[in-house]
């Protein structure tokens, strides 16, 4: 579930309001159209409304049986859900399609990242591959913190993103999350770009697949 722009009057549990009492307008908004998002996702799997709230790290507390992700940034908010009979864990990211603040890339990308970045905006130079970067490297700690509770620095994956099918793969210079009984010490995901009402975001989603059922 995705919106552009914040609806009037979107509600919020008092447990929620709590979170953002101190929080300027801009930010109340933010939270509020994100968490109608997750609610009207929630609805399509039958599950009833009740209030979204901050688990260790500032993960969102899901409803039993429920894996999600939630994103925003000026324009934009997303959160997408589903069992977690289906996915063991799900990281979405959204960010304006532009080029990262100076200073930030090098804070962000390994030097065998940089030397991606510098090949593929040579080659197809209408991606901001640094903010691509960034998207999949917010959805891949996303998708790590709710199976293993730990953090991930920014140095901890390598993004290599395949600019002809859309997709990225993270490779983990960790140890990897443990998914029935199996290490994954990676993930794939997918990558998009979209111009909406002249503003342009770049948005990143990983999936990790259920253990399947013996």
């Amino acid at each position: 579930m995705e919106l552009f722009a914040d609806p009037p009057g979107a509600h919020l549990y008092p447990e929620e309001a709590r979170l953002v009492a101190r929080a300027v307008g801009k930010r109340r908004s933010e939270f509020a159209t994100v968490r109608l998002c997750a609610r009207t996702a929630l609805a399509g799997l039958g599950v009833a409304p009740g209030p979204i709230l901050r688990g260790p790290g500032g993960a969102p507390v899901w409803p039993e049986g429920v894996v999600g992700s939630m994103t925003h940034c000026d324009g934009y908010r997303a959160a997408a859900v589903t069992k977690n009979t289906v996915v063991a864990s799900v990281g979405i990211d959204a960010e304006p399609h532009a080029p990262l603040p100076a200073g930030i890339e090098r804070l962000v990308a390994l030097p065998e990242e940089r030397r991606t970045l510098d090949r593929l905006t040579r080659t197809h130079p209408a991606v901001h591959w640094d903010r691509l970067l960034f998207s999949a490297k917010e959805s891949t700690y996303k998708t790590w913190f709710p199976l293993t509770g730990l953090w991930l620095d920014f140095g901890d994956c390598v993004i290599t993103p395949d600019p002809d099918n859309g997709t990225f793969h993270c490779a983990l210079n960790v140890p990897g999350p443990v998914v029935g009984g199996r290490r994954v010490d990676g993930f794939t995901g997918l990558w998009r770009t979209v111009t909406r009402d002249g503003a342009a975001f770049v948005a990143t989603a990983i999936a990790v697949p259920a253990p399947a059922l013996s």
